[in-house]
């Protein structure tokens, strides 16, 4: 009877954890807004050799970037006049938002490389 109930308890506490586990794999969504902008800020830095600031910078513009796509741009007929507006509204405030954060030569090879 104790063995049973041993049985049981880690059978339960396997089954437990195998859900803990898939519930962290489903936070890990390759499109999400936040792990698209962490892979281009660390292209971006590697590129531009970004200090702390600059990187936390470029991770928040980047964020913003990619949930205004996600909300206006992506899925959505890219030649429509309402579409094209949004997304140079959102490349343009982001071309703002990169040309305060960074210096004027590494904000010169952004242009090129985003180009």
């Amino acid at each position: 009877m104790k063995n049973l109930l041993t049985v049981l308890a880690f059978a339960g506490t396997l089954f437990i954890g195998m859900q803990s586990v898939s519930a962290q794999s489903l936070s890990q969504d390759q499109n999400r807004p936040e792990v698209i902008a962490k892979q281009e800020t660390a292209k971006i830095s590697d590129e531009l050799g970004l200090n702390g600031d600059q990187q936390r910078a470029t991770f928040r513009a980047l964020v913003a970037k990619e949930v205004s796509y996600q909300k206006d741009v992506n899925g959505k007929d890219l030649n429509s006049p309402a579409v094209k507006a949004e997304k140079q509204k959102t490349d343009a405030a982001l071309n703002e938002a990169m040309k305060k954060i960074l210096t004027d030569d590494q904000y010169a090879k952004w242009l090129k490389t985003n180009n």
